[in-house]
């Protein structure tokens, strides 16, 4: 390298040649000098007291806890997840539904409706609500095809993300895929809410997200007790299903 480099040299770098190299490896822990309010966060995301979070951490052995002093961001975001989740399974033991007048209206498929992504929608549908509808994953788009083209089912519809079932789970509610309905004497359970999930093993859902379904459980058999008949083909039936061979499964094929 020169001893004076001209601007020009400089910016090009020509100045500078590779003569010999070496590989170093060191190994470091960088621990964060932010100071973090551990109760106050942890309290603020679960909406628990401080007190109550702080019973909760006493009870972390010596070794998980100093991992806090580690990451602390990580040691929240993980103390939280995991007491959320406790949350969400204690929570639906004790839940139950009652009717309200409110209803929804027709727009709601329309409404506030806005497609991103073209690739995801499947077109020129003929059992569907409309002749279009957007599909969030592969395991949709089989699912679509494989309804559209079936002779039991009479029209179905792809959930917009405005219907919510209410739940104690976060503000957002939980929102089903699809709702079905089959050809009177095709199936057992002509009225269907399904979701759709690649997998039927619950051990692959999130926790809160596997919660979130059992209060769907429990709606959809509180609104089967408001229907008058002792024929189950006019109750509304809700199960998670994997594909359309599950589904008739589920809803008893005659």
């Amino acid at each position: 390298q020169k001893e004076q480099l001209s601007e020009n040299e400089l910016k090009q770098g020509s100045s500078f040649e590779v003569r010999e190299t070496d590989r170093q490896l060191h190994k470091t822990t960088v621990q964060s000098s932010v100071p973090y309010d551990l109760l106050g966060e942890i309290s603020e995301d679960t909406k628990l007291t401080r007190k109550t979070i702080c019973e909760i951490l006493q009870a972390i052995s010596p070794e998980k806890f100093g991992l806090f002093k580690v990451n602390p961001e990580q040691f929240i975001s993980e103390a939280t997840r995991l007491i959320n989740e406790e949350k969400a399974t204690a929570t639906i033991q004790h839940l139950s539904y009652d009717l309200i007048d409110e209803t929804y209206d027709s727009d709601i498929f329309t409404q506030n409706q806005v497609i991103n992504d073209f690739s995801k929608v499947v077109d020129n549908l003929k059992k569907h609500v409309y002749d279009f509808a957007s599909t969030d994953s592969k395991v949709e788009r089989k699912f679509i095809e494989e309804m559209d083209t079936s002779n039991e089912i009479e029209v179905y519809a792809k959930l917009p993300r405005g219907f919510t079932i209410p739940t104690p789970l976060g503000t957002e509610g939980y929102n089903p895929d699809w709702a079905i309905a089959f050809k009177d004497g095709a199936v057992k359970h002509v009225l269907f809410i399904a979701e759709t999930k690649g997998s039927m093993s619950t051990m692959q859902l999130k926790k809160i997200e596997e919660a979130k379904i059992e209060c769907a459980k429990k709606f959809f058999k509180r609104l089967e007790l408001e229907v008058d008949s002792d024929d189950e083909a006019e109750k509304v039936k809700f199960n998670m299903v994997a594909s359309y061979g599950d589904l008739l499964k589920v809803v008893g094929q005659n």
